[in-house]
């Protein structure tokens, strides 16, 4: 399946990533699938729960990525391969696996994924989801609170000791890597009406 077309969308915690890929999904179905970077998080599961979350989660060391970047490449040969899962409430890998079909259009998302040279180069499109370090941080505490069973006071603490300097280290920089960067990620109409044309080209094999 060389003609597999690979998007990168990458961006800070709280950015609007998952707003966008939500809406390409949304419009493309059965031609799309998408593969989070925060799956390949490492196992640790020599640690206790409390050591485990005291370590930091926005340093690219924290992933498995040459598993993600060989998963990558099997799809490409037309593969499916099993993807691992991560559970946030535990700080750690789960038991369970995701079976990924290769289909016509493959979704990365992640934090950290343009901060990597080998992983960015298996994109044929790199798009950087931009917002104000504000919005990201309430949208965070929103998700972490919500979803992943935190406390306030701990993920504003995780904020303040890894996810702000991490952010500021590696993930700001990376964006010089994106081919195209939308504020307000898929709230931005414009740009996600761009990105949707150059996917339907793709499938459309007219590109």
């Amino acid at each position: 399946m060389s003609d597999t077309l690979i998007l990168g969308v990458a961006g800070g915690s709280g950015s609007g990533k998952t707003t966008l890929v939500r809406a390409l999904v949304e419009r493309f179905g059965e031609d799309i699938t998408v593969i989070s970077h925060d799956n390949y998080y490492k196992a640790h599961n020599d640690l206790t729960y409390d050591e485990r979350a005291l370590l930091n989660y926005d340093h690219p060391d924290a992933f498995e990525t040459d598993l993600l970047i060989e998963h990558l490449r099997l799809l490409r040969q037309g593969r499916t391969v099993h993807c691992p899962v991560y559970d946030f409430t535990q700080h750690n890998r789960s038991d369970d696996v995701l079976e990924i079909a290769p289909k016509k259009v493959i979704v990365i998302e992640g934090i950290l994924i343009f901060a990597d040279p080998m992983l960015r180069n298996e994109m044929d499109v790199r798009i950087f989801v931009d917002a104000d370090s504000d919005v990201r941080l309430c949208r965070r505490i929103r998700r972490d609170v919500r979803k992943r069973g935190r406390t306030l006071e701990s993920v504003i603490e995780q904020y303040l000791a890894t996810v702000k300097p991490m952010h500021e280290q590696f993930v700001e920089p990376s964006k010089k890597f994106a081919n195209v960067i939308v504020p307000e990620g898929g709230k931005n109409f414009v740009a996600l009406e761009m990105i949707m044309h150059r996917i339907q080209k793709h499938i459309d094999g007219s590109v």
